[in-house]
């Protein structure tokens, strides 16, 4: 899972809860670090903000999907975005972690033959 989130606290609390479940999460603090080192063979799923400096989450999810369009792309963020075409879920914050957690497990489980 490839974990993209400009603020520290947010990334590292939702990178250790996600990992405490037995998820091996990359977290990077943009969306340009993120599309360098996103590689749909190892990341199954990208959980992102939105508001980030430089590039947007909804932008980076548009360039995920045109790399992978069956890798699912949660937006994780305080501020939505005005497009969510490329999204498969949004989720805004705050929010408990868990329902987090619950929409990784259901996406992921989708993915399964």
């Amino acid at each position: 899972m490839l974990l993209v989130d400009d603020d520290d606290g947010s990334r590292i609390t939702t990178k250790w809860f996600l990992a405490s479940f037995g998820y091996v999460v990359v977290s990077v603090r943009d969306a340009e670090e993120a599309l360098a080192v996103f590689d749909p063979a190892v990341h199954d799923l990208v959980v992102t903000d939105n508001s980030m400096p430089g590039m947007k989450g909804a932008e980076m999810a548009h360039i995920i999907k045109m790399r992978s369009a069956a890798t699912p792309v949660i937006m994780y963020t305080g501020l939505l975005p005005e497009n969510r075409a490329c999204l498969d879920v949004v989720i805004q914050k705050p929010t408990f972690l868990l329902n987090l957690k619950d929409v990784v497990e259901k996406l992921l489980a989708a993915k399964l033959p």
